[in-house]
């Protein structure tokens, strides 16, 4: 349920001149695998002569605007209107970049995707953030009206998701990377395997999972390891990171395992987070072939000089104090689901009880301080 609104004085950032305000609620409402995270990093530890020559490998596009709507769908109550683009908060020491993990496997235009990952690089407070969307979060989609968040991306790919999440909680997203999952799996394999601490829990979810789909040769067993540290292949680490639990006799299977998307956009962060400390250690060698073989298989809208800046501070970005979060914050939001005979979305939504409170939670992580009373 809503926590306590925050001061509605919370108006600003103003750290520099790029800034752009944002009103309180007395005027208008406070504005405020993905896997490329950690190609973002690799790309710092090769030689600069070497990387330029693989820019050319990456799959650039320009990102469409998609004008933003005033909802007129009367069903939710408390997200009065959505945030214009003049009034979204943003700061040029802090890029906000969003990373999807698609599934293009399905009959969809822009395949789907249950990886919604922002990634905020904050020079400020010498921070890396990572913040998950909640797939099931229901949310104003422009052009579309009310849905979950992901629908946005089945309905306009990258663009439109981008364009939902800065209409409905204020933040300008600067640039997106989307890696799809058989890169990911290509990623995790180049780098000899990634070391996860799992529970049982955990395990039998991936052994079911690559027994299943024809990924074990047959055993039913992958993992044979108690446990606690064990090393994941890319496959198994994919598993790890779509894990949301299990009910028993879903698709047949004789286990039932506790677990949902909250679990399943935790175990995300911390593979992003276990990558990136992982990457700290590697050589220039096995850093070249990662990008190598990667590049062509990531879309991104950065423009050729940002990656270059990007890459001149990666090797700062690397050691930076990685920060975790997810939207919407714990105790603003509730489930509402087909009970309700009037509800015509599939399945059980988040919603947010109160977006002016989000809204400025996830300012707050974002820029910290930066957000002036």
């Amino acid at each position: 349920m809503a926590n306590k609104k925050p001061d509605e004085n919370l108006v600003d950032i103003s750290s520099n001149t790029q800034v752009i305000k944002l009103y309180n609620k007395k005027g208008r409402v406070l504005r405020i695998l993905c896997l490329v995270f950690s190609i973002l990093f690799l790309l710092g530890g090769a030689a600069m002569v070497y990387y330029y020559s693989l820019l050319d490998t990456l799959h650039y596009v320009d990102t469409p605007k998609i004008a933003a709507t005033t909802p007129t769908n009367s069903t939710v109550t408390d997200t009065s209107a959505t945030v214009n683009n003049s009034e979204l908060l943003r700061n040029s020491k802090v890029l906000n970049m969003m990373l999807f993990g698609e599934d293009n496997r399905g009959d969809d235009d822009h395949g789907r995707t249950d990886t919604m990952i922002m990634l905020s690089v904050d020079n400020v407070h010498k921070k890396l953030k990572l913040t998950s969307f909640q797939r099931d979060t229901y949310v104003y989609i422009p052009g579309h009206g009310y849905d979950k968040i992901n629908a946005s991306y089945t309905y306009g790919g990258a663009a439109l998701s981008i364009q939902t999440i800065e209409a409905n909680f204020g933040i300008k997203i600067d640039r997106y990377a989307v890696v799809d999952f058989d890169s990911f799996i290509d990623i995790i394999d180049t780098l000899g395997g990634v070391e996860m601490d799992v529970t049982k829990d955990e395990i039998d979810y991936i052994n079911y999972q690559m027994y299943k789909n024809g990924q074990s040769d047959g055993n039913r067993t992958t993992i044979t390891a108690k446990p606690g540290l064990v090393k994941l292949t890319g496959q198994e680490a994919l598993w790890y990171a779509r894990n949301r639990g299990l009910t028993k006799g879903e698709d047949g299977n004789e286990i039932g395992l506790s677990g949902d998307d909250w679990d399943r956009t935790s175990r995300q962060r911390k593979l992003l987070t276990k990558m990136v400390t992982d990457l700290k250690g590697a050589d220039l060698t096995k850093i070249i072939s990662i990008v190598n073989m990667v590049g062509p298989k990531i879309t991104t809208n950065l423009k050729k000089d940002e990656i270059t800046g990007l890459v001149s501070n990666a090797l700062t970005y690397i050691n930076y104090t990685i920060e975790q979060s997810y939207v919407p914050k714990e105790g603003l939001w509730y489930y509402n689901g087909p009970e309700d005979e009037s509800w015509d979305i599939a399945g059980s939504c988040i919603m947010i009880a109160d977006m002016q409170a989000q809204r400025v939670a996830l300012a707050e992580f974002v820029y910290e301080d930066l957000v002036k009373e």
